[in-house]
């Protein structure tokens, strides 16, 4: 099939901004690059009250910035403090307006929750492809964020399959990730929603394999998520960090404080680590108050949730980024914005080393505190390694631009397909 020129593709995520969290961030900055590559794009996104979304009566004219469009929300419900989107019926037939009033060609999904779902049935009703970016795990997710996860994931999955079928879906107990009912009851999902897409985006190889192995037969694409240009424009030149004797090594930490995330690990490592060691927080979230009260008496400072500006400056002015999550992040965008700023990585699982460029991050030998505070002792003593990681950080920087491209021909590939 020929190279479209341009393409009017429908952005649909149940997270975004001004809410914080990865897949916000990578939901936004494809937007933007695509609109940038003259795409027509709009995103569709459950709002927050008050924020801004265009006015969904106005005339539709093509623009570099993508428009936003506010889906209908719960009242009363907001999951870890963000707008649910909500009814399925109301959300659905919004966006099958939308879809029709702005010559919508390509849908493209961020989520597994409504937005998405409503998404994915207005356009089977009008014959639109779908691609399906599987940003994280789901199944993680919901067994430490909601309340009794042994009882609401069943109300979950049935809402869910009432909107995209689960029928003959099956997911085997035999991996360590599928172990649990709750587990395999989100892969069931995650399954059911690739298989209602004509392409899945996945951003790590890792993530890919169990996808694969679950039985997805959806054709796969791995292709890393971006950064935004004016982030790069913010963090300018990296520098390569040097621990000069008498300065503070200064750790962050970003991102949602929630138990998949496991900052506390963090924290409680924090009280092992030599003096000389300072830790900065960013972020916020249902585990705040647990951190925070862990935190007392530890170098460790809490920021709670700021300005994205701000995160990027205390990035630059760090020596090394932790990671602390096991098993949940599939491509931390916080470690592309890493990988910008020429800030070395400690990380705790070891399916994250595809993310970290060649010797720029350092392997926790144990997940736990003490394989955290193992490192971070040593680079303490040795800051060297900590120049020679934030070198090869800086010189991968050019990897974290958005790959406009090949999202591009990935919409091309689902529109080719007929699905």
């Amino acid at each position: 099939m020929p190279r479209l020129r341009s393409v009017r593709i429908a952005l649909v995520t149940d997270y975004y901004p001004p809410t914080l969290g990865g897949v916000q961030t990578a939901v936004k900055a494809l937007a933007e690059a695509l609109s940038s590559a003259g795409h027509e794009v709009t995103v569709f996104c459950p709002l927050a009250p008050g924020a801004a979304a265009v006015d969904s009566a106005a005339p539709v004219a093509p623009s570099r910035a993508p428009a936003v469009v506010g889906l209908p929300v719960s009242r009363v419900f907001r999951p870890d403090g963000y707008p649910f989107a909500w009814s399925p019926r109301q959300v659905r037939e919004r966006l099958r307006q939308e879809f029709l009033r702005r010559g919508i060609e390509v849908v493209h999904t961020h989520s597994e929750m409504f937005a998405a779902l409503g998404a994915i049935r207005a356009a089977q009703e009008l014959a639109l492809p779908v691609v399906h970016t599987m940003h994280g795990r789901i199944d993680v997710y919901t067994a430490n964020v909601l309340p009794v996860p042994a009882v609401t994931t069943v109300l979950l999955a049935a809402l869910h399959a009432c909107q995209v079928s689960h029928a003959g879906l099956r997911v085997s107990g035999d991996a360590a990730y599928t172990a649990t009912a709750v587990a395999r009851r989100m892969w069931k999902l995650m399954l059911a929603q690739s298989r209602a897409a004509a392409h899945v985006i996945v951003p790590s190889a890792h993530f890919a394999r169990k996808l694969v192995d679950q039985g997805v037969e959806t054709p796969i694409t791995v292709l890393s998520n971006g950064l935004e240009e004016w982030v790069l424009a913010q963090v300018g030149t990296p520098v390569v960090r040097t621990l000069t004797p008498g300065q503070d090594l200064r750790i962050v930490w970003v991102g949602r404080l929630s138990p998949e995330k496991r900052p506390e690990v963090l924290v409680e490592a924090a009280r092992g680590f030599p003096d000389g060691v300072v830790v900065d927080v960013y972020g916020d979230g249902v585990a705040r108050s647990a951190v925070a009260r862990a935190a007392v008496g530890a170098p460790v400072t809490l920021h709670g949730a700021v300005a994205h500006s701000e995160v990027l400056s205390a990035m630059r002015s760090a020596h090394l980024l932790v990671s602390s999550s096991v098993d949940f992040d599939n491509q931390p965008m916080v470690m592309l914005e890493a990988i910008a700023t020429g800030l070395p990585v400690l990380f705790c699982d070891p399916d994250l080393a595809e993310v970290v460029p060649g010797g720029g991050g350092f392997p926790a030998p144990t997940p736990d505190a003490a394989g955290l505070a193992d490192v971070v002792r040593r680079l303490r003593t040795t800051p060297a390694l900590l120049a020679d990681a934030s070198a090869a950080m800086a010189a991968a920087r050019a990897s974290v631009a958005q790959p406009v491209a090949a999202v591009v021909s990935v919409y091309e590939q689902a529109l080719a397909s007929g699905r």
